[in-house]
């Protein structure tokens, strides 16, 4: 099985030594002592739904496919990773769709679109895989390569926080024009991707509210059911023509991200086939060892 490997990431000094060194670097408060981990692994698992971008069945009479994943990942305090990936199988998207796809004959599998373009679907779930992160031995975080002590001292403070991220971002270079937008896509994976402390995942849920292009959009529920504050993120791009929207859910409570929708738009109206939705299934502590991801 070909392992997954860990991206090329430049060693940046901002990183090094942030336990002992955020309060003069950053101006945040330095913590006593790191908080111990409450498992063998910081764990996520997530189930993604997206919208194929081709057609199927014929120009007359065309539907669209949405392709259902479940992937899941494991990170140990010393900073080794794994990585477990499941495809769930290929369904119609809607009710119009699927009434297109019997009248297609409802198959099973597909090799090509209607526009010739080549395939490879299915609608019977993959076996999936599991395997470790190789290189892997920090967790990352802005550009970042931090130790789990490190990341257990990140600031709980949100404008600190955000500053911190924004000094991350030139190091890293992040043009200056574009560094709202790079902090406002960051501030989510603090609710879930990394083991940061309760305080610091609430200070980058109200930082992230406070970011141009942003704003709250009351109670929500995700897919499975559970309810959230819902937040909106737009993002336009090419003089204002094209635009993205994002659709948080966060649980407030754990201060944990829910769910995630994404879905681009052009003069204001959906592009199809551009569209995706995660629901963050379980993220936290686990003692359970890294396999290949169960069906839901």
């Amino acid at each position: 099985m070909k392992l997954a490997t860990a991206p090329i990431r430049p060693l940046i000094s901002l990183g090094v030594g942030l336990a002992m060194g955020a309060t003069a670097l950053m101006g945040a408060p330095g913590a006593a002592a790191a908080a111990p981990p409450e498992g063998a692994y910081w764990h996520t698992r997530s189930l993604m739904t997206l919208t194929h971008p081709w057609r199927f069945g014929s120009r007359s009479d065309p539907y669209a496919l949405v392709q259902r994943r479940v992937s899941e990942s494991w990170q140990a305090p010393d900073g080794r990773a794994w990585f477990g990936f499941r495809e769930l199988g290929t369904l119609p998207k809607s009710a119009a769709d699927r009434k297109a796809w019997q009248r297609d004959g409802s198959p099973s599998k597909w090799s090509e679109s209607i526009d010739g373009k080549t395939v490879k679907l299915s609608a019977t779930p993959a076996k999936g895989s599991i395997g470790p992160v190789r290189d892997q031995n920090q967790f990352f975080l802005a550009g970042q390569n931090l130790t789990y002590d490190e990341v257990q001292r990140l600031p709980a403070d949100p404008g600190i926080l955000k500053d911190w991220l924004r000094r991350a971002g030139q190091v890293g270079r992040v043009p200056s024009a574009s560094l709202d937008g790079w902090v406002v896509g960051t501030l989510p994976e603090l609710l879930h991707a990394l083991p940061v402390t309760k305080e610091v995942r609430t200070a980058a849920y109200q930082a992230l509210l406070t970011m141009p292009g942003v704003r709250a959009d009351g109670v929500a529920k995700d897919t499975l059911g559970r309810s959230g504050a819902a937040v909106l993120v737009d993002r336009t791009f090419k003089g204002g023509k094209s635009s993205a929207r994002t659709r948080l859910i966060v649980d407030t409570g754990r201060m944990v991200l829910l769910s995630r929708d994404q879905k681009a738009l052009n003069d204001g109206k959906q592009v199809p086939g551009k569209d995706a939705s995660e629901t963050l299934v379980e993220v936290g502590w686990t003692n359970t060892p890294p396999a290949v991801p169960a069906l839901p």
